[in-house]
């Protein structure tokens, strides 16, 4: 879209983050079983973004995202953003995400189930 290319020609760094969410909320709604979803829901902790080149107006982009260690109240997400002609990294980003209860509003433990589907080790 023209409203997410910047001054340079680039497309902003802001379109990145917005990447880097998307791919997270696909991975949890494809993995997650439908009682984990109704349980829980996710907030942004940390956002860490490495940008190796610019992606250009026209450029078809692939997220690639991952689950890193897991700690007791927060999960590590990995992200790869590539450019899709050439699979160029564009961008890799590390985001901390807290469980949250959806029912009180406030972080929650995360059951082995999701654990086991998601966590690849300690935080």
């Amino acid at each position: 879209m023209p409203e997410d290319i910047d001054q340079l020609g680039h497309v902003n760094n802001v379109v990145y983050l917005r990447w880097v969410q998307e791919a997270a909320i696909a991975h949890w709604t494809a993995k997650a079983s439908p009682e984990a979803q109704a349980a829980l829901f996710w907030v942004v902790v940390r956002h860490e973004i490495d940008y190796r080149r610019p992606a250009l107006p026209g450029d078809r982009i692939i997220a690639r995202t991952w689950v890193g260690p897991a700690g007791p109240r927060s999960f590590e997400r990995n992200t790869e953003i590539l450019r899709a002609s050439d699979r160029a990294l564009l961008a890799r980003a590390r985001t901390l995400w807290c469980p949250m209860d959806r029912r009180t509003g406030r972080p929650a433990a995360v059951s082995d189930e999701v654990r086991a589907a998601f966590a690849t080790g300690p935080a």
